[in-house]
């Protein structure tokens, strides 16, 4: 057969698509204006925040959703469109409360109420109300007083990633209510506030539910004085009373798509790349007098990466198959997530890895940091990925923080699956990553894209490295969530 000119052209053409490498296919669709696009989409003043439960941010799940349509990308295979229905309560807070502890009136008060509560009786001391703290304790059909955090310390931080643990416990010892005291100064205090004594938002609990009506409360104690006193006996006599308004039932979504693998065994493993694309919504005025909290950083770059995973991957499909999950509630306690686990729309069994993106803010533009990185068995990927566009991938420097447990990979992780949290450089867990951390001043024009091009380029190659390696990731030996892998993936 005589060969043309032509007909070499084509071959040559054929052989370079064909030897076209990952970090080319990375490079073809992720690129500042499309991360710009989103970005400031899901910033603007106009979605005034996309707080759960409101109508804004339902339109940013539907710009989510329209998204994944536009890619390719296939919708949820339980619904067959791109939403999760999550199903919530809304609660409001007390119209009024009152607090006395051995004569003593308490004010500043922030609580997690679930109804009406009027009681009258002993108010028991469990130092950090950890489950050491309880022995010898009698607390049954009692108050329970407690100190903020732990041994190391009562930051507000700590408080936060404690409260979970706190509340079973005391629940589980048969206490009524927990009453925190937490060394907040005003501006954390006033976030506090606008978290708690603002509506609140909780999964619905079905008719099946049956749980006990709990109060836990926060109370400003900025010197300590106020722990001080209390914990100068094992009991006081005291009231706590609320009256608490009627729950609303609110409906939000979880924004699902998936892309099927190209290898006939692997397509049936899983890696979830997702984040949430909630924020705080409407708050306190800042010093301009600005009160729509915008979340530029928290979390309009997470949900952007997973938009530039799921334009990559529609276009140029890796072995293994791929579901986007971006998650409402994740601000209100972690609850898209959470309702996810209990409610998947494939079986958990078929996801061996979750790749999540959540941030605060950056202090190193030289750095990705995967919280919980060297924890799993994808973290040479990642390392390779990043360092392919001029950054060092780095593990949580601030494990104290208790990060890896504040974000929604935490909820696969307790499942078994491999879960770490990919975020914005930062060396160190100062004033540089908090100061717009839920402030209205976190707005879509305030970050450096040179470093978010390189920064969305990392996280895609990283994902393309890690569902394309024939070897299953898994947890590092000896991790603590290793268990619940090997019950997970026992068959």
């Amino acid at each position: 057969m005589r060969t043309t000119p032509i007909l070499i052209l084509f071959l040559f053409i054929g052989q370079l698509l064909l030897a076209q490498s990952d970090q080319d296919k990375v490079l073809e669709t992720v690129n500042v204006n499309s991360i710009k696009g989103h970005i400031y989409f899901l910033a603007d003043d106009l979605l005034r925040g996309r707080e759960t439960g409101t109508p804004e941010n339902k339109i940013a799940a539907s710009y989510l959703a329209n998204a994944f349509r536009k890619y390719g990308v296939q919708p949820n295979p339980a619904s067959g469109d791109y939403y999760q229905e999550v199903k919530l309560e809304r609660s409001y807070p007390a119209k009024s409360a009152t607090l006395t502890i051995g004569g003593l009136e308490i004010g500043n008060t922030a609580g997690l109420r679930v109804g009406n509560m009027s009681y009258e009786g002993d108010f028991v001391y469990a130092g950090y109300g950890l489950e050491d703290n309880y022995e010898g304790l009698d607390v049954k059909g009692k108050v329970v007083l407690i100190k903020a955090g732990n041994v190391t310390g009562g930051e507000a931080q700590r408080a936060f990633s404690l409260l979970g643990e706190k509340r079973d416990i005391a629940m589980e010892k048969g206490a009524v209510a927990v009453v925190e005291f937490i060394k907040a100064q005003d501006q954390m205090w006033g976030y506090i506030d606008h978290q708690f004594n603002a509506p609140g938002i909780a999964l619905a609990k079905g008719e099946k539910d049956k749980s006990p009506q709990f109060t836990y409360m926060w109370v400003q104690d900025a010197d300590g004085s106020l722990s001080t006193k209390i914990s100068s006996k094992p009991v006081h006599s005291g009231q706590m009373k609320l009256e608490v308004p009627e729950k609303e039932a609110v409906v939000s979504y979880n924004v699902v798509g998936m892309v099927t693998g190209t290898d006939p065994e692997l397509k049936d493993e899983f890696i979830i790349y997702s984040a949430h694309y909630d924020h705080v919504g409407i708050g306190s005025p800042d010093a301009t007098g600005d009160t729509i909290y915008n979340g530029a950083r928290d979390n309009a770059v997470g949900t952007t990466t997973v938009l530039s995973m799921a334009e990559n991957l529609a276009k140029y499909p890796t072995k293994r198959s791929a579901l986007f999950i971006l998650f409402t509630g994740e601000e209100k306690g972690l609850l898209g997530s959470k309702y996810y686990v209990e409610n998947p729309v494939l079986p958990l069994k078929q996801m061996v890895y979750c790749f999540n993106s959540d941030n605060g803010g950056y202090n190193d533009t030289s750095l990705t940091t995967i919280v919980g990185l060297n924890r799993t068995t994808a973290a040479e990927h990642i390392k390779t990925a990043s360092a392919q566009f001029g950054l060092n991938a780095i593990d949580d420097p601030a494990p104290e923080q208790g990060l890896f447990d504040r974000s929604d990979n935490v909820h696969f992780a307790r499942k078994g699956i491999p879960a770490p949290t990919f975020s914005m450089g930062f060396s160190s867990f100062d004033g540089e990553v908090t100061k717009y951390y839920h402030r209205p001043g976190d707005e879509a024009d305030t970050m450096d894209y040179t470093y978010l091009e390189k920064f969305f380029r990392a996280y895609v190659l990283s994902g393309r490295l890690i569902a394309d390696d024939p070897t299953t990731p898994v947890w590092t030996s000896g991790d603590k969530y290793e268990k619940a892998a090997q019950a997970l993936y026992k068959d």
